[in-house]
C-alpha cells in the first residue's frame, strides 16, 4: 500500500529522465518548482499527474483516489486510493478496466512513506532513490461528474506490486515505480503492452530513513516532514 508520499524541488533528474522527458516535450521540472512543495500528500487531496491528453502530455492536479464515471459520489475514491498490480493484471477488475484500458498515468514523486512496528507505536519511514532522484509511480485517472451540468473531477490512483529487496524491509508493498524507457509505453502502449510492463518492471533502487510521526497528520505541511531523525 502507498497511503502518503511527497513531491517537492529543487527536482533531480537522471540524465535518461532528462532525455525522455525530452522527448515527451513535457518539463516536469518547471512543473513541479513552480507549485507549492506537497511533502504530505494524502488521499482526497490534489497533487500532480502526467498523462497523455489531445495535444500531447501534459502535468495537471488530480485527486487522489480513483472515482470510476460510474459511481454515485466521491466518496469511492478514499477507498480507491491504490490499484494492487494483480487486480489489472491478467484481468482488470471493473472498478479499473476503463482506465487501464484508456487513461494510464505516471504519478511524480520525491519519495512515499510507510510504516513499520506495532500497532499504536508505528515508525514512518520516507522511501526514496538513492540520488534523489525523481520518482515515476504507474497511476491510472478517470473523470467523474455527478451530472451533465456539472464541471469535472479528475482522480487517480498509484498501482502497487510487490516490494524491491530495501522496502521490503518496511511493507509487503510498494508503489510500481517505472524506469524511463518504460513511461512511454505504459501511457500510450496497447492494454497488452501495459500489461507486460507491470509483470516485467525492473526493480527500483531505493533507501529509507526513519523520520517524525508528525507525518501521521494529514494537516501537517512541512519540510520537517521529509527530513532522517535519530531513532
Amino acid at each position: 500500500m502507498c497511503g502518503r508520499y511527497a513531491t517537492f524541488g529543487p527536482v533531480s533528474l537522471s540524465r535518461e529522465a532528462k532525455d525522455v522527458l525530452d522527448q515527451l516535450e513535457i518539463d516536469i521540472v518547471s512543473e513541479i518548482n513552480q507549485r507549492d512543495d506537497q511533502f504530505n500528500i494524502a488521499p482526497t487531496q490534489k497533487a500532480l499527474v502526467v498523462s497523455r491528453g489531445e495535444k500531447g502530455y501534459e502535468a495537471k492536479a488530480f485527486r487522489w483516489g480513483l472515482v470510476p464515471s460510474w459511481a454515485k459520489d466521491l466518496a469511492i475514491g478514499s477507498k480507491m486510493i491504490n490499484a494492487r498490480a494483480d487486480s489489472i493484471v491478467p484481468a482488470p477488475k471493473p472498478s479499473f478496466r476503463n482506465a487501464f484500458k484508456k487513461r494510464r498515468c505516471l504519478v511524480p514523486a520525491s519519495g512515499y512513506f510507510e510504516w513499520k512496528g506495532e500497532k499504536g507505536n508505528k515508525q514512518p519511514y520516507f522511501i526514496h532513490d538513492p540520488a534523489g532522484d525523481l520518482l515515476m509511480f504507474a497511476g491510472l485517472w478517470e473523470g467523474w461528474r455527478a451530472s451533465q451540468d456539472d464541471p469535472w473531477t479528475h482522480t487517480f490512483t498509484i498501482i502497487t506490486g510487490e516490494p524491491g529487496k530495501v522496502s521490503g524491509d518496511i511493507h509487503d508493498r510498494q508503489p510500481v515505480i517505472l524506469p524511463p524507457d518504460l513511461w512511454q509505453v505504459w501511457v500510450e502502449g496497447s492494454p497488452d503492452e501495459a500489461s507486460a510492463t507491470l509483470v516485467a518492471v525492473p526493480e527500483a533502487e531505493l533507501v529509507y530513513y526513519p523520520v517524525t510521526k508528525a507525518v501521521g497528520k494529514p494537516t501537517n505541511h512541512g519540510a520537517e516532514l521529509v527530513e532522517p531523525i535519530a531513532l
